[in-house]
């Protein structure tokens, strides 16, 4: 029996350069999240976008003034807690919907508002599995 399994230089053309997980952390543009996310239950990495971990997660000292005493480390916890249970209800899928209620940075309020969340299971630099936690407008 022959492998039907076409190379894909042979598609799409040779390629030019590639993009990778590693690169993509180093630079910032993904944060590494594995660490908690561990404790919260993931058993594979996890990465959340720069702007996921912009508009959930990040808060600082003058935001507590501000606005609600928070800190990072919890609106990372409930960001991977609330993914947790999204991944658990939808066992088996790549791409998961979740919503996540947070106070948005940067306001007055303290009234937590709702952010749909896209978590995705993919394949990482070695092909092994990963996830990476995006906004709804990023691919």
């Amino acid at each position: 029996m022959q492998d039907n399994v076409q190379n894909p230089d042979e598609i799409f053309g040779k390629t030019i350069s590639r993009y990778t997980r590693a690169q993509a952390i180093a630079d910032g543009t993904l944060v590494d999240v594995s660490a908690m996310a561990r404790e919260a239950g993931f058993r594979i990495p996890v990465a959340v976008t720069s702007a996921v971990w912009t508009d959930c997660v990040a808060w600082t000292d003058a935001d507590s003034g501000r606005q609600a005493v928070q800190d990072e480390r919890g609106r990372l916890w409930d960001l991977l807690w609330m993914g947790v249970l999204a991944a658990r209800r939808a066992r088996g899928a790549q791409h998961i919907a979740y919503e996540l209620h947070r106070v948005p940075r940067g306001c007055h309020g303290m009234r937590p508002r709702p952010v749909v969340l896209n978590l995705h299971i993919c394949s990482g630099d070695n092909t092994e599995p990963v996830i990476t936690i995006l906004m709804t407008d990023e691919d």
